[in-house]
């Protein structure tokens, strides 16, 4: 049996998510911000909440597409919080809204989503080496810097604990513990 993360369940989605997407480097900008958007959303709960319902959230937010995202109408928003498949939260839904408007500006600005991102870790996935889920930090610098950075160009729901989960499940940091077997695996994406 293989070793995992000690933070997993037996949940058949959460092993699937661990075992082929957490951690490894999301270079695609719309990858990218649906992560930081589901990261948001998942604000105050557990990530398999918004695991188990990130198809819904893909039909819900136009499959994250922000230019759709950006002209949400107020009749969509309140469509969006009769919603059971997603978090119905006034302020969780308005945010995607304009955190898509933030993106495109990001994308205006810096030529891409991911060259301004990448670049709070100097492009390069920085690799831990945590024995156990204790060691591993709820923010960072880096994740710190990012927040206040994503603040200022209006982006919502991005505090450092969000920013370091996103970095987390993006790839930007290998934190899978030592003992765990995608460890060494992640450690090969560069």
């Amino acid at each position: 049996m293989k070793k995992r993360c000690d933070w997993l369940t037996d949940d058949k989605i959460y092993l699937e998510y661990h075992d082929k997407e957490w951690g490894v480097p999301v270079f695609d900008d719309r990858a990218l911000f649906e992560m930081l958007i589901l990261e948001g959303a998942q604000a105050g709960l557990s990530w398999i909440t918004i695991l188990k319902r990130r198809q819904t959230y893909r039909k819900a937010y136009d499959d994250f597409d922000p230019e759709k995202m950006t002209n949400w109408t107020d009749e969509k928003i309140e469509k969006l919080l009769l919603d059971p498949g997603i978090i119905r939260n006034k302020l969780k839904v308005a945010a995607a809204k304009q955190n898509a408007q933030a993106f495109l500006q990001v994308i205006k600005d810096h030529g891409s989503f991911k060259d301004f991102i990448w670049s709070f870790v100097d492009d390069r996935p920085i690799t831990n080496c945590w024995k156990t889920i204790s060691e591993i930090p709820a923010a960072t610098k880096e994740s710190d810097d990012m927040s206040k950075a994503l603040k200022k160009k209006n982006f919502k729901f991005v505090g450092p604990t969000i920013c370091y989960a996103f970095m987390q499940a993006v790839g930007m940091v290998n934190d899978h513990i030592t003992t765990c077997y995608r460890y060494e695996e992640i450690r090969k994406f560069k």
